[in-house]
């Protein structure tokens, strides 16, 4: 048996409770800061240009793919809990080679990607809070970020009290904001005579599938959780069951309110001007309010991931060992690195032009951890035709979403492509030292 695929202590043998260990409803929240974070505010318009006003549907739907992969990841977690998330998954399934590697790099890169975009999303809301100009829109996307490393150098309860303020606000805001426009909704138009094509629905997935991208953020949870085992499947099962509800409610009452053409004009606006019928002048500043908690609570929970990849990364040595050391004593390279990359970034790139290969690579590496998982299906106890029928979803969004965005955007095709570049080159020199070296730094073969 390979190296990868031995049990490892986290993974076997009786569970004990951990001091401080996150609850389920903690490890559920992160995932849900993660998720329902700037994408519910820049997503409606987008949809709506493809799904028109059955952008509802296209979030159940997203919601349903989300499920069927989060069955397997539950699956997995289980059986395997581990600080490295989705990533130990991939090594379960497909052994510690290059793909592993490569995947872990890019996950690295990805998440500062989208750390950065939430950050810079938090900047422009809290911009145009302070001043009517945008110039401060990078000094508070620099802000955040430093403020949310240090809560994550401080450790999971610090983020998970975080997490739990900043969902509540969010979650409970957007509820009044759904019930008072679900309330007052015109009926028609909602009417199923006027959407477009189940096929257009089908590929507008692709968009709303995105808003569901934090969920893989649970299984980093699992070094945290007093027993993982039980825990774990909850968590991503709470998280998913509460993001695909405020995502459903929040878009039935946007479109019932505001008419396909208002939504696509208003943009990342279209949650405020949509409460301004509704609740007044107030329900704009409302709105806004909402955007900085989930934009905060996204950045803080996009941190979160950095430590566990680096560090179990760095101990099965698919990363350099200085990948698992403490800065200071205290903060994680993986933290450090993540926080730099996203702060350059946020300076100095436009990060809406690549802020999709988010969604790319995470429909890849989800298809690839679940073709890993029915090789050791077995051992998880999972049934094969969930697992069959969550890849062939994923596939169908993945296909979709190459033609209608990286057909149309160039600047995410070419950037995915030098990113995987960049990710099998650091994997190739890595490993290409890494069998001269053993822990003691002694050679072997």
């Amino acid at each position: 048996m390979s190296e990868a695929r031995t049990q490892s202590p986290s993974a076997t043998g009786p569970e004990k409770k951990k001091a401080g260990a996150l609850t389920v409803r903690q490890a559920a929240f992160i995932g849900v800061g993660s998720m329902v974070g700037a994408g519910i505010f820049a997503l409606l318009g987008a949809a709506g240009e493809v799904a028109g006003a059955a952008v509802w549907i296209s979030f159940l739907l997203a919601g349903t793919v989300a499920a069927l992969q989060g069955y397997s990841f539950a699956r997995l977690g289980a059986r395997y809990p581990a600080g490295g998330g989705f990533v130990e998954y991939v090594v379960r399934g497909w052994g510690d080679g290059h793909l592993t590697g490569v995947i872990a790099w890019m996950l690295i890169a990805v998440n500062a990607i989208i750390t950065a975009m939430v950050a810079v999303s938090f900047g422009s809301y809290a911009s145009a809070a302070v001043s009517d100009g945008a110039g401060w829109t990078t000094a508070f996307a620099v802000l955040i970020l430093l403020v949310m490393a240090g809560l994550n150098v401080l450790g999971s309860q610090a983020v998970a009290r975080a997490q739990t303020v900043v969902v509540v606000v969010v979650v409970g805001i957007l509820t009044v904001f759904s019930v008072a426009t679900i309330a007052n909704l015109n009926v028609d138009l909602l009417a199923f005579s006027g959407y477009p094509s189940f096929r257009q629905v089908v590929s507008s997935v692709a968009l709303t599938f995105f808003a569901f991208l934090g969920f893989g953020v649970i299984t980093f949870t699992s070094k945290d959780l007093a027993e993982p085992r039980r825990q774990l499947p909850r968590a991503v099962y709470l998280a998913l069951a509460i993001a695909t509800v405020v995502y459903v409610a929040v878009a039935i009452g946007v479109f019932g309110t505001l008419t396909v053409e208002q939504v696509i004009a208003s943009g990342g606006t279209a949650l405020a001007v949509a409460a301004e019928p509704v609740l007044g002048s107030a329900g704009y500043w409302l709105m806004s309010i909402t955007a900085l908690f989930a934009t905060a609570g996204a950045t803080n929970s996009g941190l979160y991931p950095a430590t566990g990849l680096a560090d179990q990364m760095a101990a099965s040595r698919q990363f350099p060992p200085v990948m698992g050391h403490r800065v200071g004593g205290r903060a994680s390279m993986g933290i450090v690195l993540t926080t730099t990359a996203a702060i350059l970034m946020a300076i100095f790139l436009d990060l809406n032009a690549i802020a999709s290969i988010g969604s790319a690579v995470a429909l890849i590496v989800f298809t690839l951890v679940t073709f890993g998982h029915m090789r050791i299906r077995r051992e998880t106890g999972a049934r094969l035709s969930v697992l069959v029928l969550a890849n062939l979803a994923t596939i169908v969004v993945l296909v979709a979403f190459a033609a209608t965005t990286l057909v149309n955007e160039p600047a995410t095709t070419i950037t995915l492509v030098a990113l995987l570049a960049l990710s099998v080159v650091l994997d190739l020199v890595w490993k290409s030292r890494r069998p001269a070296m053993t822990d003691a730094g002694q050679r072997t073969r």
